[in-house]
């Protein structure tokens, strides 16, 4: 898929490129993914949570990280994300949004239902506004999206209860049927 990376990102992400020893996959969730559908909400960094090669990771965050002069100067940064819920296949959906001319970094993105999903967790009120803008937009399937949950998010919970309320909410919310939406 071939999608447009705005300025400064693009330009951010294609000096990473440059100073990479070799091949790198990143694999992205969280506000950047999001920058791409049109979120207006800033964001200064490209959360990960998984890169492969492993050992890769030290790398990038020292090239690319929040003390980093590559980050200083663009006032962006790459982190790794520690700690995060998120559907059990979405390895099986990731959107490879690579420049054609990029040499060693490859950039993978959560597909929308599964970055919505990987908020449901935390349920802060940026992760609702982020759900909020995706479902005004039409850029989620209600019905997919509850599917997913059910089958790869719900099972591995730490908190399922709170999970399942956080859901319900969200789909009565933002993409209640009976609204015309979704």
């Amino acid at each position: 898929m071939q999608v447009q990376i705005p300025e400064p990102w693009l330009s951010f992400l294609r000096e990473v490129d440059k100073a990479l020893k070799g091949p790198v996959e990143v694999h992205c969730l969280g506000g950047f993914p999001l920058i791409l559908h049109g979120l207006p909400r800033y964001t200064a960094d490209v959360d990960f949570i998984e890169i492969r090669p492993a050992a890769a990771s030290s790398e990038l965050i020292g090239i690319a990280g929040e003390d980093s002069e590559i980050g200083k100067r663009y006032k962006l940064h790459f982190q790794r994300v520690s700690v995060a819920d998120y559907p059990e296949n979405y390895t099986s959906r990731l959107i490879d949004i690579t420049p054609k001319d990029f040499r060693k970094l490859r950039l993978r993105v959560f597909e929308v239902h599964d970055i919505v999903l990987s908020k449901v967790a935390r349920n802060s009120p940026k992760d609702r506004d982020d759900v909020k803008f995706l479902a005004t937009r039409g850029r989620l399937d209600r019905d997919l999206l509850k599917e997913r949950f059910e089958n790869e998010l719900r099972p591995h919970l730490q908190m399922k209860e709170r999970g399942v309320l956080t859901m319900q909410l969200w789909l009565e919310e933002f993409l209640d049927e009976t609204r015309g939406r979704g």
